[in-house]
């Protein structure tokens, strides 16, 4: 493709009105008429990734600082990420429920406050304790205002190219494992407190101008999702027509279709691998000889390979079936989990870094498009707050079992061994999931009703 109609594409996608401006490679200009949407996708890769980093990313790195600061076994440390998960499942359909009451806007707000102010106090932490307490306090302003509100907000902007815009939105969590290793070095260099403190300064300074340049939804700006301007025509021809595919499910409507409870099931067989990975496998590389430092090249690594995969998966969702395109990222995924399980080498590491990077860049996003497919704009964040709380609940004993297993038999093998058949599992069942009709009455609808 030559280069002039290469950038005219990459301008259609991105919303940008005047495409003579593109050609001419005004930057500035082609900034200022791009999509509102996609500066929103900007944002939200920042923030996630500054969120991940700090209460997913890093949280191994953490671990082993911890342990080697204050001799707390791996077990007792998994019981606040345990703990945390448990608040999660409480106040998950809440958060969700304030988001779609309060806007993305608010929620953001108040999160990342209690986020930096979690973290300063995580600074001044010398018991288990208040460990504990302060990491709830994180998680719960990460709950608040970080990945649903910020996914939320941008599934509101967008309905043609939604995959897409989620996958480059969800990129924020890849970048943050990029940022892991200037995380060990400044854990190893300057100590635990002086990192954490400045972290939490650094949210409480940046998170006023980010709340001030958030928009809800696209109506709150006179546009319509995926770009253009809204009009009393426009609004009413949108009205008529079902075209842009959202069936706007309400809560109620959703909790009683066989794809909901399909994918939450899905949703959890491959995430409490993931958030047990996130807490353990800093651990398990250094026992297998890295030093912290060099570990965090792991993540950098099988990141390097997700965040292309990611963009690649949601670009062919938008384009091919869902269900199968998740499921093929399902298997990278649960074949790596197997690797991990026996690996005792470095090449065996590197190779669990390759094959996850590809499974987790990719499923990342296409298990939350699909929802906002399926269910629409409407009542997102509360569906998928909904949906994540079986996923807490597993996910309380997740890393509590791998590091009860590590504790009694010295090896990870027993749960790695574990969460890779569950997620082998999960995947078969993707191929099932269905699009639920909104048309159907809920109170009778039953699987045999739903159709593709």
């Amino acid at each position: 493709m030559p280069p002039a109609a290469w950038l005219r594409e990459s301008a259609r996608i991105l919303g940008v009105r005047n495409l003579s401006q593109v050609t001419d490679f005004n930057l500035i200009s082609a900034y200022r008429n791009t999509f509102y949407g996609w500066k929103l996708v900007a944002l939200s890769v920042f923030m996630l990734s500054l969120m991940a980093l700090t209460v997913f990313q890093g949280l191994g790195t953490f671990l082993v600082a911890f342990e080697r600061q204050f001799g707390w076994t791996r077990t007792q440390m998994s019981g606040a990420f345990a703990l945390a998960r448990a608040e999660g499942a409480v106040l998950g359909p809440i958060e969700g429920w304030l988001i779609d009451r309060l806007g993305n806007r608010r929620m953001i707000l108040i999160g990342y406050i209690i986020m930096g102010v979690g973290f300063v106090l995580f600074s001044q932490v010398n018991n288990l304790w208040e460990f504990y307490a302060v990491f709830m306090l994180i998680t719960l302003g990460s709950g608040l205002g970080g990945w649903l509100a910020m996914i939320s907000m941008v599934n509101n902007w967008f309905i043609r190219q939604r995959s897409l815009a989620i996958a480059a939105a969800m990129s924020g969590v890849h970048v943050g494992a990029l940022m892991v290793w200037p995380l060990a070095f400044g854990i190893e260099n300057y100590g635990f407190r002086w990192t954490t403190f400045a972290i939490g300064v650094f949210m409480l300074v940046i998170i006023g101008p980010v709340a001030k340049a958030v928009r809800n939804r696209p109506e709150d700006m006179g546009l319509q999702p995926d770009g253009g301007f809204e009009s009393g025509a426009s609004r009413g021809a949108r009205d008529e027509s079902k075209d842009d595919g959202d069936p706007e499910f309400t809560a109620r409507q959703a909790l009683r279709t066989r794809a909901f409870w399909a994918l939450t099931i899905v949703h959890l067989s491959s995430s409490i691998s993931i958030v047990t990975l996130a807490l353990h496998l800093a651990p398990k590389l250094v026992d297998m000889g890295f030093s912290l430092t060099s570990a965090a090249f792991i993540p950098i690594f099988y990141t390097l390979i997700a965040l292309p995969s990611q963009f690649l998966a949601g670009y062919i969702a938008d384009r091919f079936p869902k269900p199968i395109v998740t499921f093929i990222f399902l298997m990278f995924q649960a074949t790596s989990i197997l690797v991990i399980a026996f690996a005792e080498t470095p090449a065996m590491a590197f190779l669990f870094a390759a094959l996850y990077g590809v499974g987790f860049g990719g499923r990342i996003p296409l298990l939350t498009a699909i929802r906002g497919e399926y269910f629409g704009r409407k009542a997102f964040a509360t569906i998928m707050g909904l949906s994540q709380v079986p996923n807490n609940i597993l996910m309380i004993f997740a890393p509590l079992f791998a590091g009860f297993m590590y504790d009694l038999q010295e090896s990870y093998f027993v749960p790695f061994l574990t969460f890779a058949i569950l997620a082998f599992m999960g995947a078969a069942l993707m191929l099932t999931v269905k699009k639920p009709e909104l048309s159907e009455t809920p109170a009778v609808q039953t699987v045999g009703s739903e159709r593709a």
